[in-house]
């Protein structure tokens, strides 16, 4: 051991001090918590958490040992929305504050909207852990539970609204808007939140200050739809050599399908259109600023970026698969709808 530079080294810095400081030392934290200090259970109020799950069966007279999981199961989600709804203010903030406009301040950005990707693929994993409990287990106990209803967390409604689920694609719960589904404070920060503005637009107005899009600079879009012309110019002469047969039409239809699609994606106007739709939901110049960093990721000034928006599609696919899940699991039926999506670029 006398060999070890490392061992002689610690040797020199302690050799005056006792051997049972560093043992004392080690004990600081504890001996810190015991004299006033603050201890796991108060820190977390595990108290509080633990004691809240309330089976409503039992409360009946016929204790329902599934109910448990259920309630476990959801206090979990809640706890999730929480923290998702935290990160997402965040972000927020930066771009309504300006501070994405420092380069430097995006990688807060994308950190945090990466946490709520990560948090997502959590939630629709943890219905593996409820998916333990039948279809006929929970039936047992619904009866308890009505009227209530996974449609009533107020979390995952502000969490829509937040992000920019618009009030038109809401499905209507009980024939009523949304909102008349919740009362007093409740209904007042629900509508607070239709009025603030959300996420999709916040990235919206960052992508229109995509540099690049100028007319009198790179002007990257009219550089994009001469290359994409010219493309299914030379496709279309090659497949008029080519003898006639059922391949040849099939091709040439396809190829019809493809100009008109990059008609529609070059004509502001007909954008435009699909925006008032539905269809689209980005403005014209913001799908620009997308396309541009998605055809230059790998250009150092757009790598960052391209995360981003790579992210906020997972999200939207993350909260479609939870919804569609969700519904499942409740032996609901899910109908996908892509108007529902809400980073849709194209």
């Amino acid at each position: 051991m006398s060999q070890c530079p490392y061992f002689e080294k610690r040797h020199l810095l302690f050799k005056n001090k006792p051997i049972e400081e560093k043992d004392d030392a080690s004990q600081a934290g504890v001996n810190k918590a015991s004299k006033g200090g603050i201890i796991y259970g108060d820190y977390l109020q595990l108290g509080k958490i633990t004691s809240a799950q309330v089976l409503q069966s039992e409360l009946k007279g016929n204790k329902i040992h599934d109910e448990h999981l259920f309630i476990v199961t959801h206090q979990a989600y809640e706890l999730w929305f929480k923290q998702i709804l935290f990160e997402l203010d965040s972000v927020r903030e930066m771009f309504v504050s300006g501070h994405v406009r420092d380069e430097r301040n995006m990688l807060k950005v994308n950190t945090r909207i990466h946490r709520i990707v990560m948090i997502f693929r959590l939630l629709v994993e943890q219905f593996a852990v409820l998916e333990t409990m039948t279809a006929l287990d929970f039936f047992d106990f619904r009866e308890y539970l009505s009227p209530a209803s996974g449609f009533q967390s107020l979390q995952f409604r502000l969490l829509e609204n937040k992000i920019g689920v618009p009030d038109n694609m809401r499905v209507p719960y009980n024939r009523r808007h949304y909102r008349d589904n919740f009362k007093g404070h409740d209904s007042e920060m629900l509508l607070e939140t239709e009025q603030e503005p959300t996420l999709l637009k916040l990235v919206e107005e960052w992508l229109e200050r995509t540099p690049g899009l100028e007319e009198d600079g790179f002007n990257f879009w009219a550089r994009l739809k001469v290359n994409i012309f010219d493309g299914l110019n030379l496709e279309e002469k090659k497949i008029e050599k080519m003898p006639e047969s059922e391949e040849k039409d099939e091709l040439m239809a396809e190829l019809v399908k493809q100009r008109e699609l990059f008609t529609s994606l070059f004509d502001e106007k007909r954008h435009d259109h699909l925006v008032t739709k539905g269809e689209r939901r980005l403005s014209y110049k913001a799908l620009q600023g997308a396309l541009m960093i998605y055809f230059y990721r790998e250009e150092p000034r757009f790598q960052v970026p391209f995360q981003l928006l790579t992210s906020l599609m997972d999200i939207d696919t993350l909260m479609t698969k939870w919804r569609c899940k969700y519904y499942t699991v409740s032996g609901t039926f899910c109908i996908y709808r892509d108007s529902n999506r809400v980073f849709e670029f194209t």
